[in-house]
């Protein structure tokens, strides 16, 4: 396959002599498609390549996303050919076949198409991570991670001993460094970023290696690489994170920073020794895809306009609680973008830290070494602060410090775990700060999820069951009219009909009444009453407003909410 791609980006001032000579360099040895390799360099991306090559050879540019393609046009041409030449027969008109091409440089690739089909060919310009999505979706050809194990082979000698000593530890980074697994683990990264995924979990088991990545929420398998790759996979990550290969019997953390197009990745890295070898889960931290604007989280006006009045407050204790993995953080994030300006000094105390902030004071708590919630928030009081963030309160002394500092004239903002807002005064109280700290205190809770959203490329109507609407607390003879709906499975989500996520939030000020009745010792069930009777929302309800909406399911309104 020859692609003059890289000579026309040259020619025609996209990138340089020397960043030409790089790419030569490095695509050499790489084995990456001619665009993969561009895109790493970090001075050009997928969309700029497509836009380019549209213009150069007067093409469109498609949206493979929302493309559904014939089963008859799909037996046209072979899955070697289309993954050779990344190109994707997409719809047949007549005589005239529509073809999406990654690269329209490489010689010959349309006269070949039309010789194989005997059919006119109208070409269009697709990126590469929408061609490999479409042929994973269409072909099952498993897209960029099938192709790495294909170049891979079996015959990878790769695999580190698992009894090495330390003596060998420079040794054995050596050879990891040198084998096709850093392909196969930059590969897997990749992925998962362009995939949106939170999460990649790497699971040995007894005779199987394991990767999932965590989308939207849910974990799905994406592959299962030989399985004498396991511990070369797992050293590899070690590696890029900073961590101990020849230490296997103790869980270990660290952090990777890599580039990646055109957009830096930090990920978060955790090992922990299981039966069969290390598990390795790496969190995903893309700045790219942080959103700090309250409007778009998906809260109800009242809620918001609640929350928004309660974060303007010069001093209190404010609290986000839910399960992990609910948006708590990104939550406080968004507050303190909207409330830290040059006149205050806002501090915070992480763990770990997910992201940094101009003109916000982070510490790391790191416990081994004494600093921990409670030490760090005792310093802070001393450092002339006006907004104090915790990441999480764990126990009664970080409680305590984090009450006084609200009633002292500072805004505390923190995280706990409880199910719904009015279980956090009883998890309060239960950590034994007393009733009328906690009242006086206190200004607002929130409780949150997060819900997936309905695939706005496959959305279609559904049927609904009236028993389905009962189980919510609904008449199904009131909704008759209504129209609701579901996703039918596509490219772009992977064929599960949801993609991306929004916030469901229960938001309980501490109103006078509120107030007095946690000093009178009252449940959470007469709390969640009392607030409902002054207009909060409860999970649940708010999950059923985004149901009736078109936003969500019922399905995943039951999945997220249970109970509540």
């Amino acid at each position: 396959m020859n692609s003059r791609l890289p000579n026309l980006l040259l020619n025609n001032g996209i990138i340089n002599q020397e960043q030409f000579l790089l790419f030569k360099s490095r695509q050499k040895d790489s084995g990456n498609s001619v665009v993969t390799e561009l895109c790493k360099l970090g001075v050009v991306n997928e969309d700029q390549i497509a836009s380019f090559l549209a213009s150069y050879y007067d093409m469109p540019v498609v949206d493979l996303g929302g493309i559904e393609v014939p089963e008859a046009v799909r037996k046209l041409l072979s899955p070697e050919f289309i993954q050779k030449h990344q190109v994707l027969a997409i719809q047949r008109n007549g005589k005239t076949l529509q073809v999406a091409l990654v690269d329209p440089s490489i010689d010959f690739v349309v006269e070949d198409i039309k010789f194989i089909t005997g059919l006119n060919v109208q070409p269009a310009i697709s990126t590469e991570t929408q061609f490999l999505r479409a042929i994973e979706t269409h072909y099952h050809l498993g897209g960029t991670l099938d192709k790495i194990l294909k170049d891979i082979g079996d015959d990878v000698a790769a695999e580190v001993i698992q009894d090495a000593a330390d003596a060998e530890a420079d040794k054995l980074k050596e050879d990891i460094e040198a084998a096709p697994v850093v392909k196969l683990l930059d590969g897997v990264i990749s992925d998962a970023v362009h995939k949106g995924a939170s999460d990649i979990h790497i699971e040995p088991y007894e005779n199987q290696l394991r990767i999932r990545f965590r989308v939207d929420g849910m974990l799905t398998e994406v592959m299962s690489p030989p399985y004498h790759m396991r511990n070369a996979l797992i050293s590899r990550a070690k590696i890029m994170a900073n961590l101990n290969i020849a230490e296997r019997r103790v869980p270990q953390d660290g952090h990777i920073k890599m580039r990646l197009s055109d957009r830096t990745i930090d990920l978060r890295v955790s090992t922990l020794p299981t039966l069969f070898g290390e598990k390795v889960v790496m969190r995903i931290l893309d700045k790219t895809n942080l959103t700090l604007d309250l409007t778009t989280f998906g809260f109800e006006e009242k809620a918001l306009a609640d929350f928004e009045r309660a974060i303007r407050l010069p001093f209190g204790m404010l609290l986000v609680t839910g399960p992990t993995g609910s948006g708590k953080t990104t939550t406080l994030y968004s507050v303190l973008s909207k409330i830290n300006v040059p006149t205050v000094n806002t501090m915070s105390a992480e763990d770990p830290v997910e992201y940094n902030f101009s003109g916000l004071n982070q510490v790391l708590v790191r416990e081994e070494v004494g600093l921990t919630f409670a030490s760090a928030l005792r310093a802070f009081l001393r450092q002339d602060p006006d907004i104090i963030m915790i990441g999480e309160i764990r126990d009664l002394e970080t409680a305590s410090i984090a009450v006084r500092a609200a009633l002292t004239g500072h805004l505390v903002l923190s995280t706990l775990h409880t199910n719904s807002a009015a279980a956090t005064i009883s998890r309060l109280v239960d950590m034994g700060v007393e009733r009328f700290l906690v009242s006086s205190s206190l200004t607002l809770v929130v409780a949150q999820r997060l819900i997936r959203k309905i695939c706005s490329k496959c959305k279609t109507e559904a049927e609904i069951h009236p028993e389905a609407f009962r189980e919510l607390g609904l008449d199904p003879d009131a909704l008759k009219k209504h129209t609701f709906y579901r996703g039918a499975g596509c490219v772009e989500c992977n064929n599960t009909g949801y993609r991306g996520r929004t916030g469901i939030y229960e938001v309980m000020p501490i109103t006078p009444k509120i107030r007095t009745m946690i000093l009178d010792g009252r449940t959470t069930t007469d709390l969640e009453a009392a607030a409902a009777e002054e207009g909060m929302l409860t999970l649940r309800i708010g999950a059923i407003k985004k149901f009736e909406r078109g936003i969500t399911t019922i399905e995943e309104v039951l999945r997220v909410t249970g109970d509540i």
